[in-house]
Formats: C-alpha cells, structure tokens, sequence
C-alpha cells in the first residue's frame, strides 16, 4: 500500500511521523531542559498578550518581559541543568507561588513572527501544560516543512538517492529540537524545505536534455521555496545571512543555466519580492532591536575581545567538538550520549559521502566539496567576525542546517545520471542507512530519558525498580512509541527508495519524424 503512495500521501505519512518523532521528544524534555527554551518560551508568552519586546530594568542586564500569574518563573525550576547526575525532579512547577512575574529574557527583542506561530497555546494552557502546547505548536511547524521536502525530493524522476538525504531531518537533535521551544527548530527544518526545493525548481527551469516526470508544477515549488525562505530569514538574527548561503550553495549545485533562466523570468519577481520583502523586515528589525550589537563581558563568554584569527582558529580546531553537539548532545549541552552510540550516525554519514564522492563526476564533487566546506568554515567565519563583541557563542545545532545540506546535496548528486554506476544500490542502501539514523535515535532517546529520570549515574535497571522522575505518560510508554515511530519512519522511507527506483527512468522529448531520403 505505502510503496504506491502519491505526492499528497507522500506529504501525510512524512509529516504523521516526523511529527510523532518530534511531539515524543517535546513530552519527553522536562520543562525548559532545551537550551535557551526557558528565555524564548517566557519572550512568546509576554508577545502573545501584548509585549512584542521587553522593557529595561534598572540593575537587570537583559530586557524584562512580564508574565502572568499561572506562568510564575522561578530558577529552581531548572535545578538540574549543568548536573547530569540529578535527574528532573528536584524542581518546582512553572507557576509556582514562589516564582517571580517576569523574567529578563536574552531574546527580548527578537523578531516576533517566530513567537507569534508558537505562543497561542499558552493563551489556552497554563503553567507547564501551556509549554507542552507551544512545544507541540513547533513540532508541527517543523513537520510541515520536512514533509514538504520529503514530497518534493521524490516528486522527479531523478529522485532514487533523494529520500535517504532527506531522512537525516530525522536525527535525534533535529527533532529533539522540533519539539521546543526554540527558533532553532524552525531554522533548521525550513532549511532542509529550501535545500530541497531550490534544486528542484532550478532543474525544473533547465531546458537541456531529456526531461523528468511527473515534476510539482512551478507555482507549487515556488510557494514551498517561498515559504521556506520567508521562515529561515526570520527565524533567527543570522537568518538574511543563511539564507544567502543556502541559496548560493544550492546555485553552485546547479550550475548557472538554470539560474540565468530563474532571473530572466518575469513571474519570478512575484515570488522573489515576497522573500525580499521578509529578508529586509528581519535586517532592520535585528538592527532595530539591538540584537547583534550589544558588548558582551568577559564573564558571558570565552574570548571576548580576541582578534578574528583567534576566533576563526578556535572554531576550526573545536569543530570536531561542534560536530559531535549536533549529533547529540543534550540539554543545556550537560547530557552527552556514551561515545559507543555516536558510531551509527557517523557510518550513515560516511556511507552516504564515500558513495557521493567516489560515483560522481568532476563538476559533482567540486559542488560537494564546496558545500562540505562551506559547512565547516562558515560557523568559523561568521565566530571570528563577532567574537571581538561576543565572544564563542557557537554551538553544534547552529550548523545543523548546513550539515543537512551537505546529506542532500550529496543525494541529489548521486541521483542525477552521472552516478548511474550504483543506481542498483540505491534501494539497500537506503534501508541501511535509514535503520543507522534511526537506531541512533532510539538510542538517543532511551539515554536521554535516563538522564533526566534518575540521573546518568545511575544504573540503567533503576528506570525499572526507582524512577526518580516520570514525563507524561511514563517514560515506558514514551520509548515505545519512540521506536514504533521510529521503524514507521524507516519503512516509509525505504519504501519511497524503491518507488523512486522503480519511476528513475528519463522520458525522453521525442524529435518530430524524418522521412528517410530516398535511395539515389
């Protein structure tokens, strides 16, 4: 039944379990255990009710925002961040009597739209079921868009590699990070939308050689790669930034031709003025705002005040480290997995890349190797230019929506004819390296879950004897649907590899007939 889906079933199934994937992880976190979640989900309720930016208090650092009485804030609500061994019972409710109606949130000036989209339900909620329901607000957001790029990645013909790049939106922080309350979520979904929908409308304006059916119509690949842009440009102060970089990378995947042909096309401004118009709101509301322009002190973060080449060298040696927090390292970056549990996600990686890198020809590997490195020396470049002001601020999730562009790129590359050597693979190796990604999500989530239910110095058995703390529902409950969701997920995207291969073939544009000259 799933292997015949169409486009629209495509797009029901992919975002069904991405957002089970993404709804569990958000039940599963205690309240504000996601970084920064506390500053971002105080900032949307105050927004919701009227306060679009918070208001200075003298002796407080940050913009104040105020906070109803059932939202009362108090630290000892996140008691256990930075200690990995106490698990998540040692605080108070949100809205306990002994919190405080305000809170001087970091992102008090931010750009609203985010915060509209996911702070309504906090006006039907209150207390921590209010932040289960903005978390849940996000999650679907998030699924939305990696549902759009499932659909989109299979809709061509050249699409047999494309499901197993996309399935990389599945990792555990990825949609860990779905299901909070954080723009980072939203960020990096709407990024993998654009990484695969750009490629596709640019290959659709290309007019050389044979054609691919059935294609998304332009106008429906121009919405998703308007909407797309329009959420990653104002998700966060960077967002114009990585827009453009996304957007470029994606042209050097597809070469000038189709590009030429995008710009000279008349009903392309209609679109084109759309993200414009959101790019520049984003800008000079960021540059309103004061966001990215404040001294941090030498007390906020390591390095204030050092040179660009200080920075830059500091990122590029920390990048292992970088890569190994967007892998998985949770919580206030306090909950790392055991290194053991790393290994299946590197291999899916590795897997993917060596293909890409040794099947296709010259002009492919050039493109992906400007896309691999352009993922790990931007966060270098855009660190060393701030951290004079900032400090290092990077983290491992910030780079998460160029991560995900190098797994598609490198599936849209083998997709195409030239790797047409290990087209039969496409299919096996899918199905491994779907069931990697998604073992090293179960393994994420059974860790994490630990971590947070008795502490990650406690054997694993005391789950069972004495939990110390239990998610709604009961963190047994949750793991079970955790791993039926997750072989959901790997079956659905095995099965859309062998419909893609079974419909990769070219329909060839027939020339008109020529009679044969007659025999002299």
């Amino acid at each position: 039944m799933i292997s015949d889906i169409g486009k629209r079933s495509v797009f029901a199934f992919a975002f069904g379990i991405v957002f089970a994937l993404a709804a569990l992880w958000a039940l599963a976190s205690p309240i504000f255990s996601v970084p920064d979640e506390s500053a971002h989900a105080t900032k949307a309720i105050a927004q919701v009710r009227g306060q679009v930016i918070g208001h200075e208090v003298p002796g407080i650092k940050h913009l104040v925002v105020d906070l109803p009485e059932e939202y009362r804030y108090s630290p000892q609500i996140v008691c256990f961040a930075f200690h990995p061994e106490t698990p998540a019972n040692c605080g108070v409710e949100l809205g306990d009597p002994s919190g405080t109606t305000w809170f001087n949130t970091w992102v008090g000036a931010y750009n609203p739209l985010y915060y509209y989209a996911v702070g309504w339900p906090s006006l039907l909620l209150d207390g921590s079921a209010g932040i289960y329901g903005m978390r849940i607000a996000s999650a679907l957001i998030g699924s939305m868009f990696i549902a759009f790029a499932f659909q989109i990645a299979v809709a061509g013909r050249r699409s047999r590699w494309m499901p197993l790049g996309v399935a990389f939106a599945a990792m555990p922080m990825c949609v860990y990070l779905f299901g909070s309350v954080n723009p980072n979520g939203i960020e990096v979904a709407s990024a993998v939308a654009l990484w695969v929908a750009l490629p596709r409308l640019l290959e659709s304006l290309d007019d050389r050689g044979p054609t691919f059916s059935p294609t998304p119509p332009p106008w429906y690949l121009w919405f998703v790669v308007t909407l797309a842009s329009v959420a990653l440009t104002t998700a966060r102060a960077l967002g114009p930034l990585w827009l453009v970089v996304v957007v470029l990378l994606c042209f050097v995947v597809s070469g000038w031709r189709p590009v030429s042909v995008l710009f000279t096309r008349a009903k392309s401004y209609w679109w084109l003025s759309v993200i414009a118009a959101a790019s520049l709101f984003s800008i000079f509301w960021t540059l309103g705002g004061g966001s990215l322009s404040s001294q941090a002190e030498k007390s906020d973060a390591p390095m204030v005040g050092a040179t660009f080449i200080q920075g830059f060298t500091y990122v590029v040696r920390a990048t292992p480290d970088f890569l190994q927090q967007a892998l998985g390292i949770f919580g206030w970056a306090d909950s790392p997995l055991p290194s053991w549990t790393y290994w299946s996600a590197v291999a899916a990686s590795a897997i993917l890349l060596m293909l890409a890198f040794t099947a296709v020809r010259r002009r492919g590997v050039v493109s992906l190797t400007v896309v691999v490195a352009a993922s790990l020396l931007i966060p270098a470049l855009v660190q060393g230019y701030s951290v004079s002001q900032t400090g290092i601020i990077w983290q491992g999730r910030y780079g998460l929506f160029l991560y995900l562009g190098v797994t598609i790129v490198a599936s849209w590359l083998l997709s195409r004819a030239e790797a047409a050597g290990i087209a039969h693979m496409s299919v096996r190796v899918t199905w491994v390296v779907a069931s990697l990604v998604g073992t090293f999500g179960i393994l994420a989530f059974v860790f994490v879950m630990q971590r947070y239910v008795i502490g990650n110095t406690v054997p694993v058995s005391a789950m069972w004897k004495n939990p110390a703390w239990q998610p709604p529902l009961g963190w047994p409950t949750l793991v079970c649907l955790y791993v039926l969701a997750t072989v959901a997920f790997v079956a659905v995207v095995g099965l859309m590899a062998m419909r893609t291969a079974r419909a990769d073939h070219p329909v060839v544009r027939e020339s008109p007939t020529v009679p044969p000259s007659p025999r002299a």
